[in-house]
């Protein structure tokens, strides 16, 4: 992995966790205006508690887990999770800049993804075995 690589994987993940975890506290204690979000979209307020704990939960799987398929895991919930996010701000037909927070982490969580170290990757785990 080139020093460049890393740089990019870190400055992501390190953005990616920070804003997983902020957002993940806010929805799992349903402070900081998200319940105001959620009900605007249609959803019910305790989706905020499902969605911020799993997205605490994948932060620490990303940063701490030493098992690759959990953050594969853990990679494709924050995907599913930001993909879902902005897609029902379009579907309700809000304005794109209320979608913004939740496309910019989406991309975010696609560049850690790509740039995790192959160490991190379950395909170089099973050819070392």
């Amino acid at each position: 992995m080139t020093k460049t690589n890393k740089i990019i994987y870190w400055a992501s993940t390190i953005f990616l966790s920070f804003g997983m975890l902020a957002g993940g506290i806010q929805q799992m204690f349903q402070i900081g205006g998200y319940n105001e979000i959620v009900t605007q979209l249609g959803y019910p307020l305790y989706l905020l508690s499902i969605l911020g704990t799993w997205k605490v939960l994948g932060v620490f799987a990303i940063l701490i887990s030493k098992r690759p398929l959990l953050k594969e895991w853990a990679y494709a919930g924050f995907f599913f999770a930001m993909s879902g996010a902005t897609i029902s701000h379009i579907a309700v037909k809000q304005p794109i800049i209320e979608a913004l927070p939740s496309i910019i982490l989406l991309l975010v969580t696609v560049i850690s993804w790509y740039f995790r170290p192959n160490n991190r990757k379950i395909i170089e785990l099973q050819k070392q075995n």
